[in-house]
């Protein structure tokens, strides 16, 4: 199957719960063919039927190794969506089994420091306990982050921004090495779609900013900012179709066992909008970010990899 078949095949998915990405290339081959440069590797990677660990396994084995993104010492930065005070099969946050091997995998290449934060909708212990991501990330080896102190926010210029000029980052995002964004990929009443870039509005302290002045311009803007993720990485195991990002039941959630990655922000959003059964033009932000130059919205003309287990 064709670039342009499987795009096509993307945006059917209104009864496609057994989607499967066709197997172009095995990880392991495609790892050990390619030199260690970043045009060797895909652009986009997707992978689906496995659990959210072992696709992330696969994928990462397909970009080359965590290796090439972690590299021994450096500070990390995983950026999960533990906005909600939902347990994990309610399908509202990261999963806690993805954020764990990511963890450890950022451990095992050598990893100084593997750090956990999101400025949270809900309470944030709550939403940091119920999640599972807590407990998780205890068990990988890294260390949860506060995010509801106005003190450990600073302010930044943003100054390709339309609208979002300046804003209030937190510390851990400005002082990383590496940058790790993992949100869930579901429906958002405002914005249509949660994934890569809506994602980095848990870095910032005030949101409310975003929904009061644009929101798809300002979500586009702050894809600018200097600071950026180094991997995306959107766990679309289980999607919430309708109702996000919250969610009202279970019966909101659909089933895909997908998982995409790319370091290409643009470009894996444009992605999930097919699972979501939208096109990228039905995702605003999505082409202001393109505009921007911040990725590339025309999945025909990258490099994809599709993998299934």
């Amino acid at each position: 199957m064709d670039r342009r078949k499987f795009i096509a095949l993307l945006s059917t998915l209104a009864a496609a719960h057994n989607l499967r990405f066709p197997l172009s290339l095995k990880a392991a081959e495609a790892t050990a063919a390619a030199p260690a440069t970043s045009s060797a590797f895909p652009d986009l990677i997707g992978v689906t039927g496995g659990t959210p660990a072992m696709m992330f396994d696969r994928a990462i084995a397909a970009a080359g190794g965590i290796d090439r993104f972690v590299k021994p010492g450096q500070k990390v930065l995983v950026k999960p969506n533990i906005g909600w005070d939902k347990k994990p099969e309610e399908g509202a946050n990261t999963s806690p089994e993805l954020v764990k091997r990511i963890i450890e995998l950022c451990i095992k290449a050598g990893a100084g420091e593997v750090r956990v934060f999101d400025n949270t909708c809900n309470h944030w212990q709550a939403c940091y306990g119920n999640s599972g991501i807590e407990q998780a990330v205890k068990e990988a080896g890294g260390k949860m982050l506060m995010a509801d102190d106005a003190s450990l926010y600073t302010k930044v210029e943003v100054p390709a921004g339309k609208v979002l000029k300046t804003t209030n980052v937190h510390q851990a995002w400005l002082d990383s090495d590496v940058i790790i964004n993992v949100p869930i990929l579901k429906h958002h009443g405002g914005a249509r779609m949660t994934a890569a870039m809506k994602n980095l509005m848990g870095v910032v302290s005030d949101r409310r900013f975003y929904h009061s002045n644009d929101l798809h311009q300002c979500i586009a803007d702050f894809t600018t900012f200097s600071k950026k993720p180094t991997l995306n990485i959107i766990d679309a195991y289980t999607v919430m179709m309708r109702n996000g990002p919250r969610g009202v039941s279970t019966a909101d959630l659909v089933t895909r066992k997908m998982l995409l990655m790319s370091t290409d922000i643009v470009a894996i959003d444009t992605a999930a909008a097919r699972i979501m059964e939208l096109g990228h033009q039905d995702i605003a932000y999505i082409g202001k970010a393109f505009e921007l130059g911040s990725g590339s919205n025309s999945l025909d003309k990258l490099r994809i990899e599709r993998l299934t287990m």
